[in-house]
């Protein structure tokens, strides 16, 4: 499988992102990628108040990425957006995958919640504004069980364990991991989960200065399942490409059967 990993600087122009994020598409598709996967709020990144009202997930937003799927004729995740939610106060924190014929084949919202009190440094209570999704979910991918996920998820080893135990043998994060801790636990993490979890895993991060005062940190990357980062984006927005052999993947878990091991269930 070849995987693309598509890393941009979503702002507070939807117009504007939708578009940089068809261009990124585009040159996946012509990179011959199977599967290319966006980052987390695609469609907006800016102050509340300027946010576009949410939509279902066959709304516009669903109905843009849809077409992109069936014009390039690859497997899309677009990252997430921010679909109705429950109630008025609250969105959903939702990743949308498309097959190759722009039907949509699977809708992951986002369960673990980025609440963070750090004093003079950051203070971000997602769950204010977001409703916490209930149902992890692996879907088929040309064959290969693909789990999903989104950024803050990627802090909860057992969440990734759970998609295992579903089958997952390639973990996708769509993200806008901020600057502060992604230089310190960005590639840590997407290694460690691919090495505990013996699959391949395709990040995908927004990258850059954002409004309001937030900064990304980008380096979106795909790692095989021995922790090896196969390839790695520069500080800007772009793409990055690799093959998937799954038959490494099955040799890793037969040499090194840690999976098949262990004794807590």
């Amino acid at each position: 499988m070849r995987v693309a990993v598509c890393q941009l600087n979503s702002r507070a122009d939807r117009a504007r992102n939708l578009a940089a994020a068809a261009e990124l598409l585009t040159r996946a598709a012509d990179a011959g990628a199977d599967l290319a996967v966006l980052p987390e709020y695609v469609d907006f990144l800016g102050r509340g108040a300027d946010q576009p009202p949410a939509e279902p997930v066959d709304g516009e937003f669903g109905q843009f990425f849809a077409e992109q799927a069936r014009r390039a004729g690859m497997w899309v995740v677009a990252g997430s957006f921010h679909e109705r939610g429950p109630d008025p106060q609250h969105t959903f924190n939702t990743s949308l995958v498309f097959d190759r014929g722009g039907e949509l084949a699977a809708a992951y919202r986002k369960i673990h919640l980025y609440d963070v009190e750090i004093p003079g440094r950051v203070s971000y209570r997602e769950s204010a504004g977001v409703a916490a999704g209930e149902k992890p979910v692996v879907v088929p991918i040309d064959g290969v069980p693909v789990g999903l996920s989104i950024c803050y998820d990627l802090r909860f080893p057992e969440f990734y364990r759970r998609l295992v135990d579903d089958g997952a043998q390639l973990l996708l994060v769509p993200a806008a991991f901020m600057m502060h801790t992604g230089r310190d636990h960005w590639e840590v993490l997407l290694r460690a989960r691919a090495i505990e979890n013996q699959c391949f895993v395709a990040a995908a991060g927004q990258i850059g200065d954002h409004e309001p005062g937030r900064t990304c940190f980008g380096r979106s990357m795909i790692v095989d399942p021995w922790g090896t980062v196969l390839g790695q984006a520069p500080d800007r927005s772009g793409i990055v490409v690799c093959d998937l052999d799954f038959d490494q993947l099955q040799q890793v878990r037969t040499e090194l059967p840690s999976l098949a091991n262990r004794r807590l269930r």
